[in-house]
C-alpha cells in the first residue's frame, strides 16, 4: 500500500531529514525505495541527497545506502550488483539515485559505460536542473535562459536531453516521471524493477531555492512542466516508444497549456525577453515534433 493512499503506512524514508523546505526528494525517495523493496540497495554519490541521507544523527532511509565519489555511482553499483550475483543473490535491487551533475556532467562517461554493457542497474536522475548542493552552478541540464551563480544573465545553452541519449544505448527500458503524477511514477518504477539490465528514470525535480518559487508550489511546477509540454511523459521500452499519463492527450498542441504558465512562476527566468521565451516555446514545439515520428515508427 502506498504512502499516497495510506497516508498511515509507516514510510521508506522517515521524515525529520535534512531536505529544504517544498524539496520533493523525500517524496520520490519514498516512492522509489517502497517500490525497490527490502531487498534494494542505494547509491548516492555527492548530491543534496547525501546530506538529506546521512548526517551526524542518522540515517533516514530504510534500505542500505553507499555514498560514492561525485563520478562513480554507476562503477560502484556494476561492482555491488556482480558481487551479490556471485553469491546467489539474484533477487537484490541495485539502483543509482543521482542528480544531473553526476549525471549529465560529472558521471556521464560513467554512466554510459554502464549503460553500454548493460549493467544490472536501476538508475534514476532526480533532475533538479542545476549544482543545487553547492551553490546553484549551472549544469548541462540546465534549461535554457535559467538563472544560476554561474549564469546570472540566463543559460545560453539549451539543455542536454539525457533520456533519448540512454536511449541511443540500446537499453532496455527509459522513461521520464513526475513527483506531480505519483503513480505514472511509480508504476515506471515497479515495470523497471521487473526488467534486466540497465534501466533509466528520469524524474523532475523541482527546487525552491534554486529555481526561485515558494516552497508551496513544488507540485504546481512540476504539474505545468508537464502540462505545457516542457517536460512530457513518456517510457521506451525495447526500442518501442509510448507517451504515458497526461501527455497522451498533449501530442495536440490546443491541449498545452501557455509555456509562459510555467516560466512565469519561477524567478530563474525572471531576465528573459519576448525573444527568448519564442525560442523556448519554438523547442517545445520542436520537441513534440520529433516525439510524433516516433510514435509514427
Amino acid at each position: 500500500m502506498s504512502l499516497i493512499t495510506n497516508p498511515r503506512r509507516i514510510p521508506k524514508l522517515y521524515r525529520g531529514n535534512a531536505a529544504c523546505p517544498g524539496c520533493p526528494i523525500p517524496k520520490e525517495l519514498d516512492i522509489l525505495i517502497e517500490e525497490l523493496g527490502e531487498k534494494a540497495v542505494l547509491v548516492v554519490p555527492a548530491s543534496c541527497t547525501t546530506v538529506i541521507m546521512g548526517d551526524t544523527t542518522g540515517m533516514p532511509s530504510t534500505i542500505p545506502v553507499v555514498h560514492s565519489a561525485f563520478a562513480a555511482a554507476s562503477p560502484i553499483a556494476s561492482g555491488i550488483v556482480r558481487s551479490l550475483r556471485m553469491k546467489g543473490d539474484n533477487d537484490s535491487i541495485v539502483a543509482v539515485w543521482a542528480g544531473d551533475g553526476g549525471t549529465a556532467d560529472i558521471g556521464f562517461s560513467a554512466i554510459s559505460g554502464s549503460a553500454e554493457r548493460n549493467e544490472d542497474i536501476l538508475y534514476v536522475c532526480y533532475d533538479n536542473e542545476a549544482y543545487m548542493n553547492t551553490g546553484i552552478q549551472r549544469s548541462s541540464l540546465t534549461p535554457k535562459g535559467a538563472w544560476t551563480t554561474t549564469t546570472p544573465e540566463g543559460k545560453r545553452e539549451f539543455k542536454k536531453p539525457m533520456p533519448f541519449i540512454m536511449a541511443e544505448h540500446k537499453i532496455p527500458y527509459v522513461a521520464t516521471a513526475s513527483v506531480a503524477y505519483p503513480f505514472d511514477y511509480q508504476n515506471k518504477v515497479k515495470k523497471a524493477k521487473q526488467i534486466k539490465g540497465f534501466r533509466y528514470v528520469h524524474l523532475l525535480s523541482p527546487c525552491p531555492p534554486g529555481w526561485r518559487f515558494d516552497s508551496s508550489l513544488t507540485i504546481e511546477i512540476a504539474k505545468l512542466a508537464v502540462e505545457t509540454g516542457i517536460w512530457p511523459l513518456f517510457e521506451i521500452e525495447n526500442g518501442e516508444f509510448r507517451l504515458t499519463s497526461i501527455s497522451k492527450t498533449l501530442i495536440d498542441k490546443k491541449n498545452r497549456k501557455p509555456v509562459t504558465e510555467y516560466l512565469k512562476l519561477q524567478g530563474r527566468f525572471s531576465k528573459l525577453n519576448e525573444k527568448e521565451i519564442k525560442e523556448i516555446e519554438d523547442s517545445v514545439d520542436e520537441l513534440w515534433e520529433e516525439i510524433k515520428s516516433y510514435i509514427k515508427q
